[in-house]
């Protein structure tokens, strides 16, 4: 008991002194401009032959940046006013390609960092604990089978995922969930929907249809416009704002199941509604980009060796970092490898090594 007083005025301590840091707020800024250069290069290039000046004259053009029903179409459909060419060519094709990268970036590091708080394993992520392959499942079920229900991808997403990590709850729970036990169940759940998404494409007949499953498996923001960031934006917001106000939360579960129920937690209850938050996140992802691998694994560890291990730190950090991650590597994608090489494939090829690097160093996995 007199462990739990020292960590509950350990904890005091640590809000009275403010969590936000000189540290914090640098990181913040450089990812904004990461983003904001990387988004900027991203809207320069094309099939329609623009200069840089023209493209970023037409970004910055006040025109569209001001007029509400150029906004009013872009958000909620509406008419579009009439613009230049350079204008239709940079904010109807180009940028919000951009603002779905930002809200991907976002939402899958805010969740990769919750399931590692809720399982208190640093190797936990949405695509280790089945989240992503049952979102998957459920979205290339809808593309390949169900195509007429493709406006509702969001909620298919998210119900595919809730369903998975139901399943790996309930192989979990004896008397209550562990970290290991979670983990373990996870990874049988993933490889069960994964082979599940595999024979999907034996039910497909279009090339077309088939084509697209294959770069929306490996994760891919080619030809996202305006409509994913309608569908996305407002359960982005959701998630990311109740991820945010829980971080409270998350840091007494990080001190461990024993501590934080004599701190007068009801610890299976708080996890089980986080991780709730955490697949909502991962599902909008999902939806509107498809599956892309380790970057909900990656980003919290990136965020969390620059600004530490709280997490009302870490969460500010990842909703800053994710973006300029995702966007940094749409661009290398497209621009580096000369093809519309999806985004996926970038962030696997560097988030294999690192969740590599990462159990080498770790000497204890969590709870493992």
């Amino acid at each position: 008991m007199a462990g739990a007083e020292s960590v509950s005025g350990h904890a005091t301590t640590g809000q009275r002194d403010g969590w936000v840091t000189g540290t914090l707020v640098v990181f913040c800024l450089a990812s904004t401009v990461v983003t904001i250069v990387a988004g900027l290069i991203q809207v320069s290039f094309g099939e329609y032959s623009m200069t840089l000046f023209e493209a970023w004259k037409a970004v910055f053009n006040p025109e569209v940046i001001f007029d509400l029903n150029a906004w009013a179409s872009f958000l909620f459909g509406t008419a579009r006013p009439d613009m230049s060419t350079d204008s239709i060519v940079v904010w109807d094709l180009r940028l919000p390609r951009v603002f779905v990268g930002i809200i991907t970036g976002a939402t899958l590091a805010v969740s990769g960092a919750v399931f590692q708080a809720v399982t208190r394993n640093e190797l936990a992520s949405p695509f280790i604990l089945g989240v992503s392959s049952g979102a998957g499942f459920a979205v290339l079920a809808t593309l390949v089978v169900f195509s007429g229900l493709a406006p509702f991808l969001p909620l298919i997403a998210t119900l595919g995922g809730t369903f998975a990590f139901g399943v790996v709850y309930a192989i979990a729970w004896k008397g209550g969930t562990s970290p290991v036990r979670l983990v373990l169940a996870g990874v049988i759940v993933n490889m069960v929907f994964q082979s599940l998404q595999q024979g999907l494409f034996f039910f497909a007949d279009d090339l077309g249809v088939v084509q697209t499953a294959i770069a929306w498996i490996t994760g891919s923001l080619t030809g996202t416009g305006w409509e994913e960031v309608r569908i996305a934006v407002l359960p982005a917001l959701i998630s990311i704002g109740i991820a945010l106000a829980g971080a409270r939360q998350l840091n007494v579960l990080m001190l461990g199941e024993n501590t934080a129920r004599s701190l007068g937690m009801r610890v299976e209850r708080v996890r089980f509604f986080l991780s709730g938050v955490a697949i909502l996140a991962a599902s909008v992802a999902i939806a509107v980009a498809g599956v892309v691998s380790f970057f909900g694994l990656v980003v919290p560890h990136i965020v969390r060796n620059t600004v530490g291990g709280d997490y009302r730190r870490l969460m500010v950090g990842c909703v800053f970092a994710g973006p300029a991650l995702m966007v940094t590597a749409d661009v290398g994608a497209r621009l580096t490898l000369g093809t519309q090489m999806p985004v996926g494939v970038v962030t696997g090829l560097i988030g294999g090594p690192y969740f590599l690097y990462l159990m080498r160093k770790q000497q204890s996995m969590g709870e493992l």
